[in-house]
């Protein structure tokens, strides 16, 4: 049984404190933020203790949490990664791990120091609809894939702080939305080597109507091309995919169908293509990704997806904030991100 602390009760923060009242395997021991009414709110809701500070949480519970979960704004992530690691408290932090590459570098190799894990939310390797197209893309069902195309997002974050429109703070689109993407992808195809960006905001990452459109284009070292696309400029949310291979085509479009549809490619005279479709879960994408972080700090085992992954995804992220920047190609090499 993990003693969990939920750190920061907005949208993230609401469905990690649910999911851990919800889940056998641990007790929810508390919940921090600044707002008042907010926490006991949540306090009241999940029968639980509240705080207003990480180090208040600390003091009186007195070395009764196992697991800490960081659902604040980006930038604020270093400070109480840090705090936990200090306490000897496991981490869990929503995504991205921090608004730069030596940062999330810096908080891994603290963490390893301090002998404490780390993991970081990119969900949607826990996403049904993803986790079956990777399945067929292992299996080998459609060839070898040589053209990917993605799409995700929708009208942009609305929170009281309003700190997604402070660039600095969040890395708009790009580092906050579409890095789901490069993590996903990355996790299909390996290493990305060079990134090609454009978007409508620039170099300021958000413009002045608070709208963004980004289209990415990624080169993997196993020669796959991949174009990514993201936006803050739509109403509705959605996501999409599309992996072309030799054999056949994975599709998936959240607008228009709840299916992952595999059209493999027959001999002629055999008849049209095989539709696969998805199985419901009972779980949220969410509550499996927590549940199995859990379940790894129970075991020691390796999770879905590492710090490191976390790393590369910001890395990424990155490489195409620069490319948006100055207009040019940007490698990703082992010495790390240059301009072509």
């Amino acid at each position: 049984m993990q003693r969990t602390l939920v750190i920061g009760l907005g949208t993230m923060g609401s469905v990690h404190t649910k999911a851990f009242y919800e889940m056998p395997d641990a007790e929810l021991v508390g919940v921090v933020d600044r707002n008042l009414e907010k926490r006991q709110q949540f306090s009241e809701r999940y029968e639980t203790n509240e705080y207003e500070t990480f180090q208040e949480a600390l003091t009186k519970l007195n070395e009764r949490i196992d697991v800490v979960s960081i659902c604040l704004p980006t930038d604020e992530h270093p400070e109480y990664v840090k705090q936990a690691a200090d306490a000897g408290i496991h981490v869990i932090c929503e995504k991205p791990i921090a608004r730069t590459p030596e940062l999330a570098r810096e908080l891994i190799d603290y963490c390893k120091e301090k002998k404490v894990q780390l993991f970081v939310g990119h969900v949607v390797r826990f996403f049904q609809e993803y986790v079956e197209a990777k399945q067929v893309i292992d299996s080998g069902a459609i060839g070898k894939i040589n053209v990917v195309r993605t799409r995700r997002g929708g009208a942009f974050p609305q929170v009281p702080s309003d700190w997604y429109s402070d660039y600095s703070r969040s890395g708009g689109l790009v580092l906050d939305t579409i890095i789901h993407d490069f993590d996903f992808l990355r996790w299909c195809f390996g290493n990305v080597t060079r990134v090609y960006a454009k978007s409508i905001a620039g170099a300021k990452g958000v413009n002045e109507k608070k709208r963004d459109y980004a289209s990415v284009t990624l080169r993997f070292a196993s020669g796959v091309i991949a174009h990514v696309e993201g936006t803050w400029a739509h109403r509705q949310f959605s996501t999409a995919f599309e992996f072309s291979g030799t054999d056949g085509v994975i599709d998936y479009d959240s607008q228009k169908q709840k299916a992952v549809i595999t059209e493999i490619h027959q001999t002629e005279g055999s008849g049209a293509g095989v539709a696969v479709p998805e199985s419901p879960l009972q779980l949220s994408p969410y509550d499996r990704e927590l549940r199995h972080f859990i379940s790894c700090i129970e075991t020691g085992s390796e999770p879905v997806v590492t710090a490191e992954d976390a790393y590369e995804a910001v890395v990424i992220s990155h490489a195409a904030l620069a490319s948006i920047a100055d207009g040019e190609v940007v490698e990703i090499t082992a010495e790390g991100v240059k301009s072509s």
